[in-house]
């Protein structure tokens, strides 16, 4: 088999795992209780706090542990925009986003979407026309599951500023990908999930700036500081924060290894003289490849490339069961005879030279059938 759908997961790092079987077989105290025995799990949860803060350059005591993208997306958006005014996002977020939105929106509170350009990029002046003192919370995912476009988040996180709005990036795409840097990018909450940089399932955090003003998201025993209660999940916890050290550890080789294996994938198809559209923009994250092809059935191509024992996606996993066109490709108006035909291709470091020709060949061999 050849995974190439790293989009929507990653194979757990052989170090994470190791680094959470303590946890799980002995020391497997409470770390909010008092006594002894707790006393590693207390520590491994301040260390594995401090690691994951250097690496996005935060502070330990602005991370908060959830239990993924969504429920810090949830977190960030419904407790964060207060209970009055306006929220704006754009037309291409992931769906924990959206769907936090609509709930405001539901709820009486007005939601501006803004456009994107055909690559997937929020324009910074299309925030600043919508911006205004009467702006609570904006929130723009750093890069696209989908598509991959980087969006120029220090500059729309600038302007939201200018205008006393809060600014939430979901990062779950990008973070473990490429560099980040809360502080320099003025960001105030950021969202992350372990499995999509080879950490375990089911672990993730919002990084809350300190002086920002929340309500916790869940009430119970006290933990994370009173803003999200409930007992940590130290295994995972130690999992996420040493899949984020490897990958940041060899951030460089790992993206230029990526770059390397799109451009055999891209080679193979523009050889082949397929009819295609690559879509994102020109800065994506690393191994991100959406194509268009023209004329073909995105669905299709995803069950025969199966078939053939790959793994790759028609777009977001939370839209893989619909047979339409997602909202990201509608949004960047993306012609729908190339629409219909897209998949997309996430390629990791787990994956070989040869994974990528085989890709391409299969591809290659299912189109020109057709």
């Amino acid at each position: 088999m050849i995974y190439a759908d790293n989009a929507a997961t990653t194979k757990l790092d052989i170090d994470a795992l190791e680094a959470m079987k303590p946890f799980l077989l002995e020391s497997y105290g409470n770390a909010s209780q008092p006594y002894s025995f707790s006393r590693s799990s207390k520590m491994a949860l301040k260390t594995a706090r401090e690691t994951i803060a250097s690496y996005i350059g935060a502070e330990p005591n602005e991370i908060y542990f959830t239990s993924g993208g969504t429920e810090s997306d949830n977190w960030a958006i419904k407790m964060g925009a207060g209970k009055s005014g306006a929220l704006i996002t754009s037309a291409i977020e992931h769906h924990a986003v959206l769907q936090s939105c609509a709930a405001l929106e539901r709820a009486g509170r007005k939601i501006v979407y803004l456009p994107v350009t055909s690559e997937g990029l929020v324009l910074p002046e299309s925030l600043r026309k919508e911006c205004d003192n009467h702006v609570k919370l904006v929130s723009v995912m750093t890069a696209n599951n989908e598509v991959g476009s980087i969006q120029e988040i220090k500059k729309l996180a600038a302007i939201s500023h200018e205008n006393g709005a809060i600014f939430h990036t979901d990062a779950v795409q990008a973070v473990g990908h490429i560099p980040l840097h809360v502080k320099e990018l003025g960001v105030d909450m950021l969202s992350a999930s372990a499995h999509k940089f080879n950490g375990p399932k089911g672990i993730g955090f919002l990084y809350i700036r300190k002086g920002v003003n929340i309500f916790p998201y869940m009430e119970g025993g006290g933990q994370e500081s009173g803003y999200r209660a409930g007992t940590e999940n130290i295994a995972a916890i130690i999992g996420m924060s040493v899949a984020l050290k490897n990958n940041y550890e060899k951030i460089k080789e790992i993206t230029d290894y990526l770059y390397g294996l799109e451009k055999i994938v891209i080679k193979g198809l523009t050889n082949a003289k397929l009819n295609f559209i690559r879509n994102g923009s020109q800065n994506r994250i690393p191994g991100n490849v959406s194509l268009s092809f023209y004329r073909a059935d995105g669905e299709v191509l995803l069950h025969r490339m199966d078939l053939k024992g790959i793994c790759i996606s028609t777009g977001a996993a939370c839209d893989s069961v619909k047979n339409q066109i997602s909202h990201v490709l509608r949004a960047m108006m993306i012609p729908e005879d190339y629409a219909r035909g897209t998949v997309r291709i996430s390629l990791s470091k787990n994956n070989s030279e040869q994974d990528a020709f085989d890709i391409a060949t299969a591809l290659i061999s299912i189109l020109k059938k057709e």
